[in-house]
C-alpha cells in the first residue's frame, strides 16, 4: 500500500548555489520555504546570474551556517574557502563573486517570498525521491545525489514509485489539493526545466544529448491517467505549487502527504 510522506527538504539559500538540507522549514506567506532563493546575484544590467546564463557557477562550492547568514565560498579544486557574513560582509562577498565570476554582481535579498523562477506559484517545488533514482538509471554513471543537484527540488516524497507526483496536478484550469502535515498545497503543472539539469554540477560540463534522452524517456513513462495535455514537450519534471494560508505553518521530515481532491484555480496558468 502506498503511504506518501515526506522524505527530504531542501533549500537553496542563494539561487544557483549549494542546497542545504533541513529537518524542517517554516512556510512564508508567499507560500515559498523560508530561506529558500532568499538571495539572488544580478548583473550591472539588472538580469539575474544564475547556472542558466553562467556555467562558471557549477565550479562555485558554498556552505552555510545553520542560521543562514554565513556563507563560505571557495572554487571545487580549491582546499580553502572564504568566509562572508551575509550583512555584515555584502560588499566584500560582492567583490568576491565578481572576481569569481569575472563580471560585476550585486546582491538582492528578498525575505518574503525570495527568487523563484515561477513567480506565479512561489510554493515548494515537489518530487518522488523513486522518479529520482529512475532518471538516475537513464545516465550511467551519474548518481542519485548527482540528478537531485542537478533538478534543484524543494520537496522529496518517499513510500511511492517513479512519477508518482504526476497527479499532483491535472487540467489547467484546475489544482489537485493536497497536504503535508498541517499544510495545504495546491499541485500546479508540471516544471520546465532549463539547461542547467544537462550539465554536470560540479564542473557545468554538458552531458551529451541528455534533453534529448531525458524528454525520450519522460514521454515513455508517463503512467496512466496522467493528464497529458499538461505536457507541450516531455522536458518537464517536479510538480510546481501554491500556497494558501500559510502563515505560521511548518512542514517536516516525516510528515505524512494526503491528496484532498481537485479544486478551480483562481489563476489559470498556462504552460510555455
Amino acid at each position: 500500500m502506498v503511504k506518501p510522506y515526506l522524505a527530504r527538504i531542501d533549500l537553496y539559500p542563494f539561487k544557483s548555489l549549494d542546497g542545504v538540507r533541513v529537518k524542517m522549514a517554516r512556510v512564508l506567506s508567499s507560500g515559498a520555504l523560508e530561506h529558500d532563493r532568499e538571495y539572488a546575484l544580478f548583473d550591472h544590467q539588472g538580469r539575474v546570474v544564475n547556472g542558466k546564463r553562467c556555467a562558471q557557477i557549477h565550479r562555485l562550492r558554498s556552505q552555510f551556517t545553520d542560521n543562514f547568514q554565513t556563507i563560505a565560498l571557495g572554487d571545487i579544486n580549491e582546499s580553502t574557502a572564504q568566509v562572508f557574513h551575509v550583512d555584515r560582509d555584502l560588499a566584500s562577498l560582492e567583490a568576491w563573486l565578481s572576481n569569481y565570476l569575472q563580471r560585476d554582481i550585486h546582491i538582492q535579498h528578498n525575505s518574503t517570498m525570495g527568487f523563484p523562477d515561477d513567480t506565479q506559484s512561489p510554493g515548494p517545488t515537489l518530487i518522488s525521491t523513486a522518479t529520482l533514482e529512475i532518471i538516475a538509471s537513464w545516465f550511467p554513471p551519474l548518481t542519485l545525489a548527482e540528478i537531485r543537484r542537478r533538478f534543484r527540488t524543494n520537496l522529496e516524497i518517499g513510500g511511492v514509485p517513479a512519477f508518482w507526483e504526476d497527479q499532483l496536478f491535472a487540467a489547467a484550469d484546475q489544482r489537485v489539493q493536497f497536504q503535508i502535515g498541517s499544510l495545504v498545497l495546491e499541485g500546479v503543472n508540471p516544471c520546465q526545466r532549463c539547461i542547467v539539469p544537462s550539465r554536470d554540477s560540479h564542473s557545468g560540463a554538458a552531458t551529451a544529448q541528455f534533453q534529448k534522452i531525458f524528454s525520450h524517456n519522460r514521454q515513455q513513462s508517463l503512467l496512466d491517467g496522467v493528464n497529458r495535455d499538461r505536457f507541450n514537450h516531455f522536458y518537464r519534471l517536479a510538480v510546481n505549487t501554491q500556497v494558501s494560508k500559510a502563515q505560521g505553518k511548518t512542514i517536516t521530515e516525516g510528515d505524512e502527504l494526503t491528496i484532498k481532491g481537485i479544486v478551480e484555480a483562481s489563476l489559470k496558468i498556462e504552460l510555455c
